[in-house]
């Protein structure tokens, strides 16, 4: 039996194990050579039909078919009673009994109701629980690219680790469950397949603290779910590690002696520091909580970038900012509320039909109308996703670049906007402010200062990023090199090796 690390990522995920000398990744997304991360996102879908609707439809429905099957008896015995003959009467008295027995048809009503509803539904108004149930999943750039052309046959889950801390209504959980379970099942298998033996314990990275507002609660429902969705997945035994204290296992096995170390994971949907003192004699210790000085995390990631830059670059361009005839600014919460890929109430209120009706009643009410019809396709086309996913790409060209022309072709032909580095950096203040409150947090709750400073994580790649911790904040930390991308998930194979 073989033990794996999974990092379960809020942009990525990485499964690797450790066979006590090197590690071995393990490949999850066909689509790209090489690759070993794969999109956290998952896109559930259906190739044809959609399922029957949900029970609760259905009798909503069949109350609605009844209530008017009941008006027109009423109105057959209004009929009846100002009848002049009776052969009138008697045409009455049969539409009466026709439609009686009609109002007492259940099956045929709920033929008729399932009928009704397939007609207008989309997979939008279908439970999330019942969609993970009934529909197809694909993971990775598949999935992606099947979201980019077929949007309507399904729904992108953009990060469904950014849901396990949130106030999650009923049902909603069990979603959850289910559907981490399915990709959890799926990195089992890949790497049962790759290995060629069989997989039966994992250890799990966790940021400090999950993303969502309630605290221990949040946590606990957090862990909750991703315990039953690995049991569900067919693991044996499961442990979590928070993702800092993961990375700095990887870099101990690079010290020749004791080091006291400062390790900022800064990753996609959540910012985790820790100062660990790490030494070459105790790489074989199981259980290290002992020698964490210091650990705090917040849900700082760099998705929260991506939607900076979004409200900060592009959304002007889509009529942010505009004045409407009464004076008033077009409502801010239009750009807001179209980001919020990782909130599935303000995502579901940007693209209802009541948002739909605001904003083209505010298009027509603003000179530059052409600006909210880029906003407007954005809601009919369910581009949110798509949209984030743009800015993170124009991100992370930004690293290379001074100046970036980004391509929005799907939302408006010809429709480009140029983005400069200055004005990511500008974006990016306010959360470089959280991250660097952090990091002094961390330092001011270590009992031992660090000796050393490692960055991992995705935005440990952003020179703006690099530029605030390693030369403005802390210049006088020698900065340790290593894998931005991989750290973390080489930790975790480790930590499950000494498991197995």
């Amino acid at each position: 039996m073989a033990a794996i690390g999974i990092d379960y990522g809020t942009s990525n995920s990485e499964v690797s194990y450790f066979d006590g000398q090197q590690h071995h990744f393990i490949k999850l997304d066909p689509n790209i050579d090489g690759a070993n991360k794969i999109r956290s996102s998952v896109f559930i879908y259906y190739e044809n039909e959609l399922p029957t609707p949900p029970t609760s439809m259905i009798e909503a429905k069949v109350a609605q078919i009844k209530r008017a099957i009941t008006e027109q008896i009423d109105k057959a015995k209004e009929g009846y009673y100002e009848a002049q003959d009776g052969k009138e009467q008697q045409r009455f008295s049969d539409q009466i009994d026709d439609f009686r027995a009609e109002l007492h048809n259940l099956p045929a009503l709920q033929r008729r109701a399932i009928e009704l509803l397939l007609k207008d539904m989309t997979v939008q108004d279908l439970p999330l629980k019942q969609l993970v149930e009934t529909g197809k999943f694909a993971f990775g750039e598949e999935g992606f690219k099947r979201y980019l052309k077929t949007p309507d046959k399904g729904r992108l889950i953009y990060s469904p680790k950014n849901f396990l801390g949130a106030n999650l209504v009923a049902g909603q959980q069990q979603a959850f469950v289910g559907l981490i379970a399915k990709q959890l099942e799926f990195f089992r298998l890949s790497a049962e397949q790759q290995l060629n033996m069989p997989v039966d314990t994992a250890v799990i990275g966790r940021p400090v603290k999950f993303h969502g507002t309630r605290g221990h609660e949040g946590n606990k429902q957090a862990v909750d779910i991703m315990t039953q969705a690995a049991t569900q997945a067919g693991f044996n035994q499961i442990e979590f590690l928070e993702e800092p204290i993961a990375a700095a296992y990887k870099i101990e096995r690079t010290l020749d002696n004791h080091t006291n170390v400062l390790v900022a994971d800064i990753g996609g949907g959540t910012t985790d520091i820790c100062c660990i003192k790490l030494s070459p004699a105790k790489q074989a210790n199981l259980d290290r909580q002992q020698d964490v000085l210091s650990v705090t995390g917040a849900r700082l990631g760099g998705m929260e970038c991506d939607k900076n830059l979004i409200i900060q670059s592009i959304a002007p361009t889509m009529g942010r900012g505009l004045l409407m005839r009464n004076g008033l600014p077009v409502p801010p919460t239009f750009f807001s509320d179209m980001c919020a890929v990782d909130d599935i109430p303000k995502l579901n209120r940007f693209f209802s039909d009541e948002s739909w009706l605001e904003i083209v009643q505010t298009k027509s009410d603003v000179k530059e109308s052409k600006m909210l019809g880029r906003l407007l396709a954005v809601q009919e086309q369910k581009l949110s996703a798509r949209l984030v996913n743009s800015a993170r790409l124009a991100k992370e060209m930004l690293s290379s670049k001074d100046i970036i022309t980004l391509p929005l072709h799907y939302i408006e032909p010809d429709y480009d906007v140029d983005i400069t580095i200055e004005e990511l950096s500008r974006s990016m203040q306010s959360w470089l402010r959280k991250v660097k409150a952090l990091v002094s947090e961390c330092l001011q709750n270590s009992a031992e200062q660090p000796q050393m400073l490692f960055i991992t994580g995705g935005m440990s790649l952003s020179p703006i990023v690099k530029k605030e911790l390693e030369e403005i904040m802390l210049p006088h930390l020698p900065v340790m090199q290593g894998d931005a991308f991989n750290s973390v998930c080489e930790g975790l194979a480790i930590q499950a090796a000494k498991l197995a």
